[in-house]
């Protein structure tokens, strides 16, 4: 496996110049343990020690005290969430290096890594609140598989699409193709299969069993399946919960510990009090979209021709997973999506923390049209002085305008 340079890389670097422990969360394989390693060769010098290795975990089991506070210099610690004995020590070592802050030694960080979600893990969070950032790291993106900088966000909230220009176009099986993990990465779609299997059987049988009590584990993967098939669209639990023969209750705790685990991910709704009711459900998908479509038992490449039906939401959920790996590498911008009960809808809003708003819809088609603005038009009027900009990605190869900050954008532009 080559390594790529990752995008969240200076976020991460910025937090540990201000913050005494970092916890970079994400998906298992994402590359978290790689890009730690990287850092401690390089910009973070630090003693890095994984929990993957069965005598590091008990040594840090058995005394976690000594484990830490007898160490010198910087810490990574990897796979911390299966230790969750170090987390009060970890407190310890901070409000202990506070006390001596005015000393000249310099302080010991901790960069510690997980695969599951930091509120999952209530031990961690409560123990090092206020004394830990949190940075979340997903698979490749398209830009960082091409060792590309991400422009598309910036683009999107100054309304800059007519000086952009594509010489280059990807399908989007080779999209897909290398969005993945980085393992697999670029890898012949029967590798892929072979690889994803694996990987769903190890999180089922060790990742879940470690973080939670599970009565029910072999409805997991009947669950994922059906969440896959279900993808973009909004989530209804009683619905979801009589697919997979679950009650509602107990489908919801696995689904949310699916999201927990950065298998799958929920886009809240956008709404204001506005007299039109607004659909208050969050939209569900699936954190990679290669194992999306394993999951549907399809090839990328073959979606459209032999199930077009699956084709649009296979891509909406491409781009929602696109959206939100360029929202980690350092936007403060939050990702959500507009609906309303007569069904007037966008497929994604992203928010800045001042309140500017731009609308990105997903089209299926290499032909867009201006009616297919009118979810965004209606969007726009409502968000008023806060709308920035209005976006539609489609498979065609040109940018067009359709109005006073309305375009219709080739899908490349997110890697452009």
């Amino acid at each position: 496996m080559d390594f790529r340079p990752r995008s969240v890389s200076s976020r991460l670097l910025a937090g540990l110049n201000s913050y005494p422990v970092v916890f970079l969360n994400g998906p298992r394989q994402a590359g978290k343990s790689t890009l730690a390693r990287m850092l401690a060769e390089h910009q973070f010098p630090a003693t890095y020690i994984t929990f993957d290795n069965a005598t590091q975990m008990a040594a840090a089991a058995a005394a976690p005290r000594s484990f830490v506070l007898e160490r010198s210099g910087n810490l990574i610690l990897d796979e911390i969430q299966l230790v969750p004995q170090l987390f009060r020590v970890l407190k310890e070592a901070v409000d202990e290096q506070r006390f001596r802050a005015r000393g000249a030694e310099s302080p010991t960080r901790f960069l510690l890594t997980g695969s599951a979600d930091i509120m999952v893990v209530p031990e961690l969070a409560d123990a090092l609140v206020g004394r830990m950032a949190v940075q979340t790291l997903y698979p490749y993106s398209v830009c960082e598989y091409l060792g590309r900088n991400p422009t598309f966000l910036d683009r999107l909230f100054e309304n800059r699409f007519g000086s952009l220009r594509i010489e280059e176009f990807l399908r989007v099986d080779a999209a897909l193709s290398c969005a993945t993990f980085p393992t697999v990465a670029g890898k012949p779609q029967a590798e892929q299969a072979i690889w994803f299997e694996s990987y769903l059987s190890t999180i089922i049988q060790r990742d879940i069993r470690s973080i939670a009590e599970i009565e029910k584990l072999t409805a997991i993967p009947r669950l994922l399946q059906v969440l896959a098939g279900r993808a973009g669209s909004l989530l209804n639990d009683a619905s979801i919960a009589r697919d997979v023969g679950l009650n509602p209750v107990t489908e919801k705790s696995y689904r949310t510990l699916l999201n927990a685990l950065f298998l799958t991910f929920e886009v809240p709704p956008w709404f204001r009090n506005i007299g039109k009711r607004i659909v208050k459900s969050a939209k569900g998908f699936v954190t990679d979209t290669s194992l999306l479509c394993h999951l549907l038992g399809q090839q990328p490449g073959q979606i459209l021709e032999r199930r077009p039906d699956l084709f649009g939401h296979v891509l909406e959920n491409f781009v929602a997973t696109e959206l939100r790996k360029q929202l980690s590498y350092g936007s403060s911008a939050r990702l959500f999506h507009f609906r309303t009960g007569d069904n007037r809808e966008v497929d994604f809003v992203i928010e800045y923390p001042d309140g500017r708003l731009a609308a990105v819809e997903v089209k299926a088609t290499d032909q867009i049209r201006s009616e297919d603005f009118s979810g965004i038009r209606f969007f726009s009027q409502i968000a008023d002085a806060a709308f920035t900009c209005g976006v539609i990605l489609y498979r065609g190869s040109d940018v067009v305008p359709f109005g006073d900050n309305l375009w219709a954008v080739p899908l490349d532009a997110l890697w452009a």
